[in-house]
């Protein structure tokens, strides 16, 4: 999935996300426990941020934590929660200073009030910035983000709001979670693992792939120009033919 060639142009993606993997191995190479990993990990968030919006990239989607870590073991679980406090404690005045607008994605049922309350303080707090949007999926799944896009959808059949033979993939699209950012140009994951894993399933339907064995603490704003340069020499043509 990796090229060698350099292009002749960068090309920017306006959307790029990243599943955030490798934390756990990172850590066990050095012979610290798993949330050592996370640790590094949540670090070089703000680091991949920052870099993304000094090169002009306008969203950043990142998997901090999928519908599916619930099964992990409780004290892993445990800590994975105290995320969001961190976020606002420690990165709080580096993503206003380099203003960022910061985001959640994912379902809020299984969240304490603590944690919804915390995410929605940051979201309200950073709404009014220009830079770029980071959008912090938390607790998030493609399956369960199509399912209740399905339930709305279904709804507003039944209510009579909204006509079956009109349903298309923008009104589809309209009712994701995604629905204010972008189109998602870039996928990048870290560790050398090559599945989705349940992320971001319909927004992925045409943007680039990109794998690399860096493990996410590892993933520095050097290897995110290497993934662009390699995006940059991508052939996208979206089911047609360029003539």
């Amino acid at each position: 999935m990796i090229s060698k060639k350099m292009p002749e142009t960068i090309i920017i993606p306006e959307h790029v996300a990243i599943i955030l993997d490798g934390n756990g191995r990172w850590a066990k190479k050095r012979g610290m426990p798993r949330t050592f990993g996370h640790q590094a990990g949540v670090e070089n968030i703000r680091r991949i941020a920052i870099a993304s919006q000094n090169i002009g990239i306008k969203a950043l989607s990142v998997f901090a934590f999928s519908t599916e870590n619930w099964n992990r073991p409780q004290g892993e679980i445990d800590y994975l929660m105290t995320l969001p406090k961190e976020f606002e404690t420690k990165f709080h005045d580096d993503f206003q200073k380099n203003d960022i607008k910061v985001i959640f994605s994912g379902r809020k049922t299984k969240l304490s009030e603590v944690n919804i309350a915390i995410m929605e303080r940051i979201t309200t707090e950073s709404k009014d910035r220009q830079g770029l949007i980071l959008n912090i999926c938390f607790d998030y799944g493609s399956y369960d983000e199509l399912t209740e896009a399905v339930k709305a959808i279904a709804y507003n059949v039944r209510n009579g709001d909204l006509d079956p033979e009109t349903i298309t993939p923008d009104v589809i699209a309209s009712h994701l979670l995604t629905r204010n950012l972008p189109p998602l140009d870039f996928l990048i994951r870290t560790s050398g693992e090559q599945r989705l894993s349940n992320f971001m399933l319909w927004q992925a339907a045409y943007a680039e792939l990109y794998f690399t064995p860096t493990y996410w603490p590892d993933f520095s704003p050097k290897e995110l120009m290497k993934a662009i340069k390699d995006f940059s020499l991508r052939d996208r043509r979206f089911g047609a033919i360029k003539r």
